[in-house]
């Protein structure tokens, strides 16, 4: 039976939001919420509303089964070519154009 594990849920936003390279403060401000409050979720030491709980699944982009029980393979791909996009979305143009001639050279590699 999948049950309710306040500290399991804090590990997977501060993973995902870890991944995205984005600090706690900057993730506490786009949920509306103050970063203590964030810190303390992300720990297991405080629940959430179903408010914040949306809010953070959409910031995330995680479905509220993937956070609340670490369930959900079908968007697993998804995430990770959010999580792609959002990387290169940092970059600068250089940046991009070397990521691109990498992914080429290593999907070439592979065949």
């Amino acid at each position: 039976m999948n049950t309710y594990d306040k500290k399991k849920v804090g590990e997977r936003i501060r993973t995902r939001r870890k991944a995205l390279n984005i600090s706690q403060e900057e993730f506490a401000e786009r949920i509306g919420r103050v970063p203590k409050f964030c810190a303390d979720i992300e720990r297991g030491q405080a629940g959430m509303s179903i408010e914040t709980m949306l809010s953070i699944c959409t910031f995330l982009k995680l479905s509220p089964n993937e956070l609340l029980l670490g369930l959900d393979t079908i968007t697993t791909t998804y995430n990770e070519t959010d999580l792609i996009i959002s990387a290169l979305n940092q970059c600068t143009d250089k940046q991009r154009k070397d990521a691109l001639a990498l992914l080429k050279l290593f999907l070439t590699a592979i065949r």
